[in-house]
């Protein structure tokens, strides 16, 4: 069972596509980053994940092709929940959005998305580090905890210990062999990216994958 979230009060009266990207998230836990140096291989990435039951991950904006990408997955995949990561820009923001993005991801704090994303009545996952900014970025719904391998498990505890109903993220460092334990430390969801494609078996990291969030909805 996932953690509560700070925002639940506020969460209740977001807009649907919030709440709906907010239930997405807090049920997959483990949430693929798809990255690559071209959208062909982005692309052949999400479709393992697909292929494999994975139906919410997010594609990045330093990804050549993004904006293409996300307009075909959410056109050919409606039941997909597929968000656009490494968001910096209103501009870039604007577009992945046009483009049908579900959910926004920044890397590190960017207030001049969030008037963009609530037009759009769109989630944005701002990325934070410190107690102030993740308790910021949590209020709003979730904060994306990076890098997270800065201060480890036992920086994650202590915030959820001052902070126990904020929806962290915790991305940076994250492997499929690591993954339970943020998620046993208190981590909402946790995003995985670079170890999906380190070992050159796309297919088996995809099952390590499920393995880890099978247990974790177990637990």
């Amino acid at each position: 069972m996932s953690p509560a979230g700070a925002g639940d009060g506020a969460a209740s009266g977001a807009a649907p596509g919030v709440r709906s990207a907010l239930g997405a998230l807090g049920e997959a836990r483990v949430v693929p980053t798809v990255r690559a140096a071209d959208a062909e291989a982005a692309d052949a990435l999400a479709r393992a994940l697909y292929g494999a039951g994975v139906t919410v991950f997010e594609f990045t904006a330093t990804t050549p092709g993004w904006r293409e990408l996300v307009a075909c997955w959410t056109a050919e995949a409606p039941d997909a929940v597929v968000g656009l990561g490494t968001v910096t820009s209103p501009e870039i923001a604007e577009e992945a959005l046009g483009a049908g993005a579900r959910f926004l991801v920044s890397p590190f704090q960017v207030p001049e998305v969030r008037p963009v994303a609530d037009a759009a009545g769109r989630l944005f996952v701002e990325g934070a580090h410190s107690p102030t900014e993740v308790r910021a970025a949590a209020e709003r719904g979730v904060a994306k905890l990076f890098p997270a391998h800065v201060g480890g498990l036992a920086y994650l505890r202590t915030l959820r210990s001052v902070l126990p109903g904020a929806r962290i993220m915790a991305t940076g460092g994250v492997t499929l062999a690591n993954a339970g334990e943020w998620l046993a430390a208190g981590a909402f969801a946790v995003s995985v990216g670079s170890d999906l494609t380190a070992g050159g078996d796309v297919p088996a990291a995809v099952e390590r994958l499920k393995a880890v969030r099978a247990e974790a909805v177990r637990g």
